[in-house]
């Protein structure tokens, strides 16, 4: 497993734009997928987007498509949400996780928080109207 650690996170205007990070320690992190999630109070935790292990590939939760884009930088092994337009219903925690499990796997990209088994203590976003 790697220790995933979130940051970047706060308060911003209907609109605005945010950008969050999440740091990871382990030399392994440039080898495995990543993705993004999110959760608001009294709900499931839900998927947001997803990135493979070189940044070739992407992908997003409809929700989000347009307006959010993923990116990682395995040389600083730091993983990026940039949330564009925000809407007050992104408001939630918003957490990164990897899917240690699986190594140089294009398609190891899960849409789901039980297909990852390393995760961050999550950073708030809170989107005012």
């Amino acid at each position: 497993q790697v220790q995933l650690v979130e940051s970047g996170g706060g308060l911003v205007q209907a609109g605005g734009s945010l950008r969050v990070s999440c740091a990871a320690s382990g030399r392994t992190f440039s080898s495995h997928g990543m993705g993004w999630f999110r959760q608001a109070p009294g709900k499931e935790r839900e998927f947001v987007a997803a990135i493979s292990w070189s940044g070739g590939r992407t992908y997003y939760a409809d929700s989000v498509k347009g307006r959010f884009t993923i990116s990682r930088d395995n040389a600083k092994n730091t993983l990026y949400l940039q949330m564009n337009s925000l809407k007050p219903e992104d408001t939630a925690v918003y957490y990164c996780a990897a899917d240690t499990r699986v190594a140089f796997s294009a398609s190891a990209m899960g849409v789901t928080p039980r297909e990852y088994d390393s995760w961050g203590q999550g950073t708030q976003v809170t989107v005012s109207s």
